[in-house]
């Protein structure tokens, strides 16, 4: 699983700021919310939507506010802390309870029977340290998305901070953006749903690799 794109973090950063309305509104229609890219684009500008959902303003500004905060901190090491920092922005201004903090509670997923099982703060920590031993940094993000998103390890929001968690060390690394196409958020849910019940990432890491890693080819 090479690098698609082997961008510096200059570039990557360029990529990522160029396309961020973009990659905020997929994340927003990955997670159901009912917000267009107009809609999008205006509130990330600070512009009023008319007709939108206050809880869909707060989580695209919080999903802004999230990016930002990743371009900011790019030499940061993921660990624990760092991704329940993400989650407190994803879930920041009362959009989801106890933002930030691992759950202690029981969750249910839509579309399956499987409960994941209860997040060990010790457990998550040594994890995130282990995939530090992965050199190929594309395949270091996606494992640790898909880790982030099968853990449940957050009330809610855990496939947005994975996924803005798998980006940190994509877009630090200069190996482009993941984020899930609009025409493939079935099939990626899908894909999602059976790795949950499985616990079999090969079919899931393999269509996110060819599908969903976005970048340029930049000419020195």
């Amino acid at each position: 699983m090479k690098p698609k794109f082997n961008m510096t973090r200059e570039q990557n950063i360029f990529v990522a700021k160029r396309n961020i309305v973009d990659y905020i509104y997929k994340s927003a229609k990955l997670e159901g919310l009912g917000v267009t890219y107009p809609d999008t684009e205006a509130i990330f500008n600070g512009v009023s939507a008319s007709g939108v959902k206050v809880s869909d303003i707060v989580a695209v500004n919080n999903l802004k506010h999230a990016w930002q905060f990743l371009l900011d901190t790019l030499d940061v090491p993921l660990d624990y802390a760092y991704l329940c920092k993400l989650n407190q922005l994803v879930g920041g201004d009362s959009l989801i309870y106890n933002a930030g903090y691992i759950r202690s509670l029981p969750v249910t997923i839509g579309g399956t029977s499987w409960k994941p099982d209860m997040p060990v703060e010790d457990n998550i920590k040594a994890r995130l340290t282990d995939f530090q031993a992965i050199e190929n940094p594309t395949e270091r993000a996606i494992e640790v998305m898909l880790y982030c998103m099968r853990g449940q390890f957050f009330l809610d929001g855990n496939k947005r901070t994975s996924m803005l968690a798998a980006n940190q060390i994509m877009i630090a690394s200069g190996g482009g953006i993941i984020s899930i196409p609009e025409d493939l958020i079935r099939d990626f849910t899908q894909l999602l749903v059976d790795f949950y019940e499985t616990d079999d990432k090969k079919a899931i890491a393999q269509f996110v690799y060819d599908n969903c890693i976005d970048g340029m080819a930049f000419t020195n």
